[in-house]
């Protein structure tokens, strides 16, 4: 019985540090994260200025015909973590590959905080976000702060009370699809 207690002790302790160790690394993800979005040009001011944000260390996303993605994210009003978020995201149209990404979603005020934080919040297929990249193409001109993600040059603006910007952390997918992201709240 003693040998068993022991066994079982040991156990405890092993599933105790593991645990602690994967709430390490977590809270290491979403530093990196934040420290990244804070580094480019696009997405440095709104930590000023931004009611709160959604942050997302890594969103997966895959398809072949039919997509989806997923991503665990934490949610902060100023700089106070309030809860716990996740995306889901499923896509129909043509599209083959698969990426990975980290995604902020920065609210202008309490109302649209409240609105994404109010339990079950989903970006119509219409809502876009803007791609960005850190270092090698930022630049700041007379007319604001913008960055070049391929081709395509970004300007920082919200919609409907919200701005979301990704940053590709690798793959390859290409995809012209309609879909709308699916997000989940609950409370720290």
């Amino acid at each position: 019985m003693k040998k068993f207690i022991s066994i079982i002790s040991r156990l405890s302790v092993l599933c105790a540090t593991l645990f602690i160790s994967q709430v390490a690394v977590a809270d290491e993800s979403y530093a990196e994260a934040i420290a990244n979005f804070k580094q480019a040009s696009d997405t440095h001011k709104f930590f000023d200025n931004a009611y709160g944000y959604a942050i997302f260390p890594t969103v997966g996303k895959g398809g072949f015909g039919i997509g989806a993605a997923y991503g665990k994210g934490r949610v902060f009003k100023g700089n106070g973590y309030t809860g716990d978020t996740s995306l889901t995201q499923v896509s129909l149209g043509f599209q083959i590959g698969g990426q990975a990404y980290s995604e902020i979603i920065f609210f202008r005020d309490a109302k649209a905080y409240n609105e994404f934080t109010s339990g079950s919040f989903e970006f119509g297929a219409q809502a876009s976000a803007v791609a960005i990249t850190i270092g090698a193409n930022a630049q700041a001109g007379t007319t604001g702060n913008s960055s070049s993600a391929g081709k395509a040059a970004a300007k920082a603006a919200y919609i409907n009370g919200m701005a979301v910007y990704t940053l590709a952390k690798g793959g390859l997918m290409f995809e012209a699809a309609l879909a709308g992201q699916s997000f989940t709240f609950e409370d720290k």
